[in-house]
């Protein structure tokens, strides 16, 4: 008798502390339960990137990561990463398919393995200046390419900024075609950046981002092409005595998140993070644009000497480069080189 009365006195405990604990997740329900979408569950974001702290774009997944937490009231948490701690752009863009990771800020050049469209931004001299490329980017045929990426299990939210790439070199001043040729210029491993270069009358030569300083000090290539902040914040101005603004590339960064992710948020929550996603960026872009005017004036204060590329040089380097273009048409998708030209006119009307 005294076994079955015990027995029975452990049953009402427990049966008192599930309804105590019920109470209390009730409780913590209230307004997070709509903004959360499962009774105040916490949904977490791993949000990484592969440049450092100091970069605008780290300060802009900052702001990313403030806006989503006070918009959901503290229902999604963004944790940040920088510096590549969760890897490079493509094994991260690869954990978003996967469903191990949420977000990603990649350049375009990467995300052309998953979508070849993408190569359109690779293109020499596609954009004139940021504003016509926050036009062509923030409009239809922009979003027509964020859409393609959902079959790859990703959602593009936004477009941010990487910016224009500028060359350097230690032998002369480059202010035309001519001045190009025999410069051994370092490239990305790209055929299209490689084919152009050449087309210009360089000597392009691929390497690793991480043997480029050395390469450039002991003279196996003559020059480098980066946006000034890379020029600046890996000191290149110790190995390198001449800036020109060629702006021969513009590279976009592309705000991702997952498929798998994004489909379990509410609409309410979607809306937070696309809105964020694109608030962010007009940040990025705006402190991407001061960092690079003041790179460019610490660079000559380094005693870098700066040429201004003229409109009439700029043109020439175009049409240098057009038949590669032409070539390449095809790989990237006529239609979408079409689609992007004729945006690229529409916006400097």
């Amino acid at each position: 008798m005294k076994k079955l009365f015990g027995l029975l006195s452990i049953v009402l405990l427990i049966t008192v502390l599930a309804a105590c604990g019920n109470g209390d997740a009730e409780s913590s329900s209230g307004e997070g339960e709509s903004a959360s979408g499962d009774s105040g569950e916490t949904k977490t974001i791993k949000a990484g990137i592969g440049l450092n702290s100091d970069h605008p774009q780290y300060k802009g997944l900052l702001k990313f990561k403030e806006i989503v937490e006070e918009k959901t009231d503290g229902a999604i948490k963004v944790d940040t990463y920088h510096s590549g701690q969760l890897g490079d752009d493509r094994s991260m863009t690869e954990a978003l398919q996967l469903g191990t990771q949420e977000v990603v800020v990649p350049s375009t050049a990467p995300l052309a393995n998953f979508v070849p469209e993408f190569s359109v931004f690779d293109i020499p001299f596609l954009f004139p200046n940021e504003q016509v490329a926050d036009e062509v980017l923030d409009g239809e045929v922009g979003q027509e390419l964020l859409g393609k990426l959902e079959e790859q299990n990703l959602v593009g939210l936004a477009y941010w900024e990487n910016g224009f790439r500028d060359l350097t070199n230690s032998e002369r001043a480059v202010a035309s075609v001519d001045d190009f040729d025999g410069l051994k210029i370092r490239t990305m491993e790209n055929d299209l950046h490689l084919d152009a270069f050449k087309a210009l009358g360089a000597n392009p030569t691929p390497m690793a981002f991480t043997e480029l300083f050395t390469a450039m000090q002991q003279g196996t290539v003559d020059g480098q092409e980066n946006p000034y902040a890379t020029i600046y914040l890996q000191k290149f101005y110790e190995v390198q005595d001449h800036v020109s603004n060629t702006h021969h590339i513009y590279s976009p960064f592309v705000f991702l998140m997952s498929k798998s992710f994004y489909d379990g948020l509410t609409e309410d929550q979607q809306k937070i993070v696309k809105d964020a996603a694109v608030e962010a960026g007009k940040h990025e872009r705006k402190l991407n644009r001061e960092a690079n005017e003041k790179y460019l004036k610490q660079l000559q204060e380094e005693g870098m000497e700066y040429t201004e590329i003229s409109d009439e040089a700029r043109q020439e380097m175009v049409d240098a480069v057009a038949p590669v273009i032409e070539d390449y048409k095809s790989k990237i998708g006529e239609e979408t080189v079409d689609k992007v030209y004729k945006a690229i006119e529409d916006a400097q009307k």
